[in-house]
């Protein structure tokens, strides 16, 4: 065991627990069908961390995903991902980003959204961009209820979304995620896009 340990270094379980007894969170050992879960209440909201596997027949992937149902007011969605090689293909079939004005920000990411004021008062947070910067891979987004959440809440909720290929065993970027998600939360609220509500209950 310790020389696996060493080779491999700490495993899931030890990081993700030790993360609970950093930030306050419940740690949920998965099962056979399903894989270890960390959750944290920030304010009425809660903040789940957990894995998926994606099977393509000869293959498998492993993902890490963080996702939080809020009471979304106004509609507002947004999608905000790294630069790479596929970027400039995607502008080439139509696919334009919207820059929000703080260079180093915009030249290392692609954001899109449906209300591009909104997009861009969003991302006037120092301390989001911030976060959002210290990820080394990040897709974040704000998700309609349809699919995973949408046999379980109410009209008008919907989710905001974060996913990676791979499993993070890096406390401190777990950490800084689960910062952005509550920055985020409290954000949306302040912009009017969001309530505080319980998103269990009916609106």
């Amino acid at each position: 065991m310790t020389f696996l340990r060493h080779i491999f270094g700490p495993s899931q379980d030890e990081v993700w627990q030790k993360l609970c007894n950093e930030i306050g969170g419940s740690f949920t050992k998965g099962g056979l069908w399903k894989g270890d879960k960390v959750t944290v209440k920030v304010k009425e909201w809660t903040v789940t961390l957990d894995t998926f596997t994606v099977s393509t027949g000869k293959s498998s992937a492993v993902y890490t995903r963080m996702r939080a149902p809020y009471v979304n007011v106004d509609g507002f969605r947004f999608k905000v991902y790294r630069k790479n090689i596929f970027s400039n293909l995607g502008k080439i079939l139509g696919m334009d980003d919207i820059e929000v004005g703080y260079p180093d920000f915009d030249n290392d990411f692609i954001i899109k959204g449906n209300d591009t004021s909104k997009v861009i008062t969003f991302f006037s947070n120092p301390t989001i961009r911030q976060l959002i910067q210290l990820q080394p891979e990040i897709s974040f987004e704000i998700k309609d209820d349809e699919g995973w959440f949408g046999a379980q809440f109410p009209e008008g909720v919907d989710e905001l979304y974060f996913q990676v290929n791979g499993i993070i065993k890096d406390v401190e970027r777990l950490k800084n995620l689960f910062a952005l998600f509550a920055e985020t939360l409290n954000y949306l609220c302040h912009i009017g896009s969001a309530y505080e509500n319980d998103p269990n209950l009916e609106l």
